[in-house]
């Protein structure tokens, strides 16, 4: 979003936007959701004293279920770069590591295999539970991809030409900006911070009456955006380094990485092939957190409406993504 939106003024509408109409959403989810310990339509049920405002929380839950059979499918790639780094399929020019995204991408069967495959891994950790299976994945996970994210981005910023990227994350030129740019900086901070799709106000259910909502809120502005400040530096440093366009949209990870790993780790192939496959297994660990957290969202649904067990409930939610993925 910020490569299609002109860079650094994007940013800083983001970050403006996080803090004046993120945060204070994030808390309001926060509320609902330990006021109704329930999923998020009995929520806004509850609280709404039975007005139209509750239709607001089934909204919540329609959007984080139709997110979900799209989000499996971006997912999905992580799982075949993933493959393709082991095999060695990504060492070659940046042209070809191109093609080989748009013929992947557009490949009738394999998308679909990976799209099954990391739906079967949600649902699995989804019905052991938010404890022994949300909250210990997640745990294991975000540490170790934050740590190997910091050396991708070293590796980024060392390569010839990188001050650009640099440049253009950082060094805002306010004529671009627009009335577009502030609708998509704001779309990109409620979707990035998961607000408005469910999944706040359900994890909130399980929240405990001492659980700190501001200070909960307040750390999971900082380090979202920490954390797309430093994906950035991963990513334009080295798209300016091979001469892929900023704008190119979500496919710049899968076609500008490959090439951060193949330049920085040129006299060490095999070290580059760790770093690399090492990279995407975690970042496909990152799109299954955020995979879980949306599929949570209709499996307690379905659970708590339909009276059903745990198993069966995201069962419904794991076929029917498969369906529509």
């Amino acid at each position: 979003m910020a490569g299609q939106n002109g860079g650094a003024t994007f940013i800083i509408i983001y970050i403006v936007c996080v803090l004046l109409l993120g945060l204070p959403c994030i808390l309001g989810e926060f509320i609902i959701g330990r006021h109704g310990a329930a999923n998020t339509a009995r929520a806004y049920s509850r609280i709404s004293g039975g007005s139209p405002w509750r239709f607001v929380g089934y909204m919540g839950v329609l959007t984080g279920f139709l997110i979900t059979g799209y989000y499996a499918v971006v997912s999905g790639w992580c799982l075949q770069y993933i493959f393709a780094s082991f095999m060695g399929e990504l060492n070659g020019d940046p042209a070809y590591i191109s093609r080989y995204f748009a013929d992947f991408s557009s490949s009738p069967l394999r998308p679909v295999l990976w799209t099954v495959a990391i739906l079967a891994a949600t649902h699995f950790i989804i019905i052991r539970g938010v404890r022994q299976g949300i909250e210990r994945a997640s745990k294991a996970m975000m540490p170790t991809l934050f740590i190997l994210l910091l050396i991708v981005v070293v590796s980024s910023c060392m390569l010839p030409g990188a001050s650009k990227g640099v440049e253009f994350l950082f060094r805002p030129d306010f004529s671009k900006l627009d009335s577009n740019m502030f609708l998509a900086a704001m779309g990109q901070s409620f979707y990035s911070l998961s607000i408005g799709m469910g999944c706040i106000c359900t994890f909130a259910s399980y929240f405990s009456r001492q659980a700190n909502l501001m200070k909960s809120a307040v750390n999971i502005v900082l380090i979202d955006s920490l954390i797309a400040i430093l994906a950035g530096l991963m990513i334009f440093p080295a798209a300016f380094s091979v001469g892929v366009n900023p704008d190119s949209g979500p496919s710049l990870i899968f076609i500008t990485l490959p090439n951060v790993f193949r330049e920085a780790f040129a006299s060490m192939p095999i070290l580059g092939t760790i770093i690399a496959t090492g990279f995407y297994i975690l970042l496909s660990l990152a799109a299954l957190t955020s995979l879980i957290s949306l599929h949570e969202v209709s499996t307690a649904f379905f659970y708590e409406e339909l009276h059903t067990t745990r198993k069966k409930a995201a069962t419904i939610v794991t076929v029917s993504c498969c369906i529509m993925g």
